[in-house]
C-alpha cells in the first residue's frame, strides 16, 4: 500500500467533511467501568468531527488497571480527615495520601514522614 502524506490525508479528510484537531499535553483519559478504572498515560488525543458528532481517538502506551471497589474499601480504613491532613500538609493526590496511611498502618506521621522524605 503506497504511504500517504500526513498532510495530503488531512487535506483529503477536510475536503470529505471531516474536521481533524488534535489535543496538546493531556496528562491522562480515565475510562470509568463499574468496578474499575482504566488510566491512561500521556495519551494522544485526537477529535475527528464527523458530520456534526465528535470520535475521540486516544492513542497511549501505558495504562494502569484501578479496582475502584476495593479502593472503596481502602479509602473507608482511613477517616477523610487524615486523608485531607496529609495531602495538605505532602501536597500530594488522594490516591498517594491512602497508599501512604495504609502503608504506614493508619499513621498520619509516619504517612508524612514517608511522603515528605520520598521514601
Amino acid at each position: 500500500m503506497p504511504s500517504t502524506n500526513p498532510r495530503e490525508l488531512k487535506r483529503m479528510m477536510k475536503r470529505m467533511g471531516i474536521d481533524v484537531k488534535e489535543l496538546s499535553n493531556v496528562k491522562s483519559v480515565i475510562i470509568e467501568l463499574e468496578g474499575k478504572e482504566i488510566v491512561l498515560s500521556s495519551p494522544q488525543v485526537t477529535i475527528m468531527k464527523i458530520q456534526g458528532q465528535k470520535v475521540y481517538q486516544i492513542i497511549a502506551r501505558s495504562e494502569r488497571v484501578v479496582d475502584t471497589e476495593e479502593m472503596m474499601v481502602e479509602e473507608t480504613a482511613f477517616s477523610d480527615e487524615d486523608v485531607a491532613f496529609v495531602m495538605e500538609q505532602t501536597g500530594v493526590s488522594r490516591e498517594k495520601a491512602i497508599i501512604a496511611l495504609k502503608e504506614a498502618g493508619g499513621d498520619i506521621a509516619k504517612a508524612i514522614l514517608k511522603l515528605t522524605s520520598g521514601g
